[in-house]
């Protein structure tokens, strides 16, 4: 097997090499040149080579048609004609010679042309394949989002608050780079809720922390949108152009970075005024008296005469009230007292008559006592 040779590469051209540059030269026009002068030289040869293939072939051409000729006048046994055909064949056939002459001085020429951008390399072989875009994602119901949230959530929750308390760029590109699988939209849910709960928790800092993160989530998703492509492809770009601190992009992040945090807030205090009208209903409910009135309510409906004799709880000034005022306009008022559980039917009668009961049986307790005690005393001394 012969050796390869390997002295074509042992000289090759670059416009732009700066090995052998002056201080003194303009380097970047030392390059121009350089490259116009080698463009000329390729042209100018392509040029020699294209007309010695034109030249060549109108040759083998003339060839072809004196030996057709020749054929035919022997043929037709025409001796003067065939004699002449065949002394200009010759003299053609003599051209062949230069022809190849001149072949070996022009490959000669092109083997010993240094290589350069445009010779150093030939294609092989090439192919193309056109991918199928991706058949788009199957339209999930409010339930199948809610339970795919769901399921999310417990398998990557530690992940994702990691993900969340991550500071620095580059910190969040290789979190997010080995973990690619929580470039998603329930990523994104995940810190939104977060975000809430720290608010009405009153952890501000960490509110803000967080958002930032949610934020940086989302615009990856956003850019995954805009180039149709899967969102774990655009980690990369997207943290490159952010790190490029190009101001129309930077204030785009942090504006949308400080809108969010206002609707974070906005939505924490909605649902504090939620939880209040929730707790406050609930209080209401058990303060509801026996025919489902609230007496805070009902109080503050009756006359201010009436409610200063529940405030003083004195009967006697309530019963003259009640009678000094109409007799629909006092039935209303007591009536609405008696549903909320203000006033009790008969309620003082039956409590003194319970204490009555209560002191009798006490005092009939204590007097047995005191016999007993008697009986043993008087045992004692015996």
């Amino acid at each position: 097997m012969s050796a390869i040779n390997y002295s074509k590469w042992d000289h090759i051209e670059i416009s732009d090499d700066e090995d052998d540059t002056h201080p003194n030269i303009d380097t970047p026009s030392l390059f121009r040149w350089r490259h116009q002068a080698r463009v000329e030289r390729m042209e100018e040869q392509k040029k020699k080579k294209e007309s010695f293939a034109n030249e060549k072939q109108s040759y083998q051409h003339k060839v072809a048609e004196m030996k057709r000729k020749l054929k035919e006048a022997e043929e037709n046994s025409a001796l003067e004609e065939f004699a002449k055909l065949k002394i200009q064949l010759s003299e053609l056939e003599k051209q062949e010679e230069e022809f190849k002459k001149k072949e070996e001085e022009l490959k000669k020429e092109e083997r010993l042309t240094p290589l350069n951008i445009d010779t150093i390399c030939k294609e092989g072989k090439s192919k193309t394949l056109i991918n199928k875009p991706a058949p788009p994602p199957k339209e999930l119901t409010e339930e199948e989002k809610i339970e795919k949230q769901q399921e999310f959530t417990k398998k990557y929750k530690s992940e994702i608050r990691k993900y969340g308390m991550l500071q620095k760029w580059d910190d969040s590109k290789s979190y997010l780079t080995e973990h690619n699988f929580l470039v998603c939209e329930e990523t994104a849910n995940y810190l939104v809720i977060w975000c809430i709960d720290l608010e009405v928790e009153e952890k501000h800092d960490l509110m803000k922390h967080v958002s930032h993160q949610c934020i940086v989530m989302q615009f990856i998703l956003e850019l995954a949108k805009s180039l149709k492509t899967d969102p774990r492809s655009c980690v990369g770009a997207f943290f490159s152009r952010i790190k490029l601190g190009e101001k129309q992009y930077t204030d785009a992040f942090n504006d949308e970075l400080e809108a969010f945090r206002a609707r974070i807030q906005a939505r924490a205090k909605a649902r504090i005024e939620e939880a209040v009208k929730e707790y406050e209903e609930e209080e209401r409910k058990k303060r509801l008296g026996p025919g489902g009135l609230d007496p805070v309510e009902v109080m503050e409906s009756l006359p201010e005469k009436l409610q200063k004799c529940f405030e003083s709880q004195d009967i006697a000034l309530l019963q003259q009230t009640v009678s000094e005022m109409p007799q629909e306009e006092a039935a209303y008022h007591i009536q609405r007292c008696i549903d909320s559980g203000l006033w009790v039917p008969g309620g003082a009668e039956e409590k003194s008559g319970e204490t009555k009961e209560e002191g009798e049986d006490k005092a009939t307790a204590e007097s047995a006592k005191t016999e007993n005690q008697e009986e043993e005393t008087y045992e004692t001394f015996d």
